[in-house]
């Protein structure tokens, strides 16, 4: 700190600075719009914020020198309070933290070229390192007060995108809403795709909210991010291949299924893709062997079982009903093949055909449906939509 001044000087260098705040006010004011281009582009009420936070500054100090200038009484908080609470806390989205200390710099300046002309020249010294660390505990205040100014609005943003994931998956999204996710950064015009998987534990969401639109932004994907209970909800946008782009944000999901619902035209379309992952992801211990991430149509058996009409659905019109269509054979074969423990020869005996007209059966079946029998989990899904096919009462093959 600095030397103490006597009261008697500290109460003439007051009275003269005081005098002089109006004139020190409008030549700092005029140095911002000579000097800091960006100052005279202002509206002139945002102008005027600024001119009542340089007077409220000086003020603030002549109002500290006078009372007792040899201690730190006008601290960070206070200088907070008394100097920024000026002008609205708006401002801070207005100018820029960068563009404020500028501003501060300037009128620091003004006032110190200012102080011979002003205070007596015994005075002088002491007001001159009074300055001085008035204009640091200014420099630690204009840092707390956007401190606090980007921790509301990370808060708020926050708030608002887990608004904006929670109406997306509920199919919500009207213009509100995909209004609401332009401003959080959402630029996407093409394909959308829903990807769900566990909360990581010891994270807090800010940091893996960060993390996730990082990665997402490395792919050329845009990334909506929210936490519902234990689950993590991401919505991409701009994905070309949904297992692609589900691999992308797959590591910084917690251990668990992590599973990528369909991809849809946009925003607007993306319950669709929630809906299938949601259902999905509910279903998704059936498979435990399931890659990581795993697409919803791959666990369509396991959502079938699960009692979702969707997959239900997609089996019988998707696989069964094509099968029936492309020869009625097939189907028969299908289940003749599974019955006989997916034996060629042994399904050959019991249909009474050459075992090659039951592998041109089979690579048949694979080509109409995109099944291969002979897999072990393709089988299984071909099963399942036999037996819905046959509860469907739809598209019953004729005897062979």
């Amino acid at each position: 700190m600095f030397p103490e001044p006597s009261a008697e000087s500290r109460a003439r260098a007051a009275d003269a600075l005081q005098r002089a705040t109006g004139t020190l006010s409008t030549a700092a004011t005029a140095r911002m719009l000579a000097d800091l281009a960006w100052f005279g582009a202002l509206e002139a009420q945002e102008r005027s914020w600024v001119g009542l936070i340089v007077q409220a500054g000086i003020r603030n100090f002549v109002d500290w020198y006078r009372r007792d200038a040899h201690t730190p009484a006008a601290g960070g908080s206070a200088i907070a309070a008394s100097v920024f609470g000026a002008a609205p806390r708006a401002l801070t989205g207005v100018i820029s933290l960068q563009q404020t200390v500028d501003l501060i710099r300037l009128s620091i300046e003004v006032v110190e070229s200012n102080v011979d002309a002003i205070v007596q020249p015994e005075d002088a010294p002491e007001v001159h390192q009074a300055i001085s660390w008035y204009a640091r505990e200014v420099a630690f205040a204009t840092a707390e007060v956007y401190a606090r100014a980007a921790e509301v609005r990370g808060a708020w943003d926050a708030r608002l995108e887990a608004l904006v994931v929670d109406s997306v998956l509920r199919g919500e999204a009207d213009e509100a809403v995909l209004s609401r996710a332009s401003a959080l950064g959402w630029s996407s015009h093409g394909e959308v795709a829903v990807v769900l998987g566990p909360t990581p534990p010891e994270r807090t969401a800010s940091d893996l909210f960060d993390d996730v639109r990082r990665a997402a932004r490395a792919a050329a994907m845009d990334a909506l991010c929210a936490i519902q209970g234990e689950r993590l909800s991401v919505v991409l946008g701009g994905v070309a291949d949904p297992r692609r782009a589900g691999s992308v944000v797959a590591d910084l999901f917690g251990e668990g299924a992590v599973v990528v619902g369909p991809v849809t035209a946009d925003l607007g379309h993306a319950h669709v893709s929630a809906r299938a992952a949601l259902s999905a992801h509910r279903a998704a211990a059936g498979w435990p062997e399931a890659p990581r991430p795993c697409l919803s149509e791959d666990l369509l058996p396991e959502r079938a079982l699960a009692g979702d009409g969707h997959a239900r659905r997609h089996l019988v019109e998707d696989v069964y009903l094509p099968l029936c269509e492309a020869r009625g054979t097939l189907v028969t074969t299908l289940s003749t093949y599974f019955a006989q423990g997916s034996g060629v020869e042994a399904t050959a005996r019991a249909l009474y055909v050459h075992p090659n007209t039951v592998r041109y059966r089979l690579r048949q079946a694979t080509e109409v449906s995109g099944l291969s029998p002979a897999d072990p989990r393709d089988g299984f899904t071909l099963r399942i939509a036999l037996v819905l096919g046959r509860q469907s009462g739809r598209g019953q093959p004729g005897d062979l």
